[in-house]
């Protein structure tokens, strides 16, 4: 409950604070969807795709997200949208696989921050790892609306590993990866390091996951992001 209250209040004073109209009407949103029951609730898998893992000089290359809504992934409104670099993406493409060739007809960052922020507005994010993912955004949108802003989103990985110590197990080295952690609920293995298809294996876990705490309507929402 006191978790509760306490994401509420800091989204409050972040739509109070903001000065800019889209990031006050975000913000305000988002505070409305986390009064829903968590059935009721839009949540939306995000992934990202990045030159490096340093969100001050490294640059967003592509973006994929995947509705989540009454507890199943909503395939058909799934997006995935690769993002202009300043630069060459250099040795990060035997990664993920995107060549500068690819980036032709992509968005801009500006682009993709205002596509981001209108598909997302409303929608409670979820991603493995969300802190790396939330820091690549909210640099892209302090760029694009010249405003800092803190996103939320809930974290796979922080409920996994909140589960793994409830049950006193080890946490080895890699074990909270997004794939570990698939395969602890026998979720299928998937290609890694393409946004769309790891938005998707993010979704699915965390459907499991919910399901491993009780299922939809017995898991609150503020629960999954405290």
């Amino acid at each position: 409950m006191f978790a509760g209250l306490k994401i509420k209040s800091q989204l409050c004073w972040r739509a109070l604070l903001a000065k800019d109209a889209t990031l006050k009407a975000y913000q305000q949103a988002l505070l409305d969807t986390l009064d829903k029951p968590l059935n009721e609730a839009e949540l939306l898998a995000i992934d990202l795709e990045m030159t490096g893992l340093n969100a001050h000089f490294d640059q967003i290359l592509s973006i994929g997200l995947v509705p989540i809504r009454q507890g199943q992934l909503v395939l058909k409104e799934a997006q995935h949208k690769l993002v202009q670099i300043e630069g060459s993406v250099g040795q990060s493409a035997t990664i993920h696989g995107i060549l500068d060739n690819h980036l032709d007809a992509a968005l801009s960052p500006e682009q993709a921050m205002a596509w981001f922020l209108a598909e997302t507005k409303g929608k409670v994010l979820v991603a493995h790892h969300a802190p790396l993912d939330l820091a690549f955004l909210q640099t892209g949108i302090q760029a694009y609306l010249g405003e800092k802003t803190q996103l939320l989103a809930i974290d796979t990985l922080l409920l996994e590993k909140k589960r793994l110590l409830r049950q006193h197990e080890h946490l080895q080295e890699g074990s909270l990866r997004l794939g570990k952690s698939r395969a602890r609920y026998g979720l299928p293995v998937y290609a890694a390091h393409n946004a769309l298809i790891d938005a998707l294996a993010c979704g699915e876990l965390l459907l499991a996951q919910i399901a491993a705490m009780g299922g939809m309507d017995s898991v609150k929402l503020t629960e999954l992001l405290g």
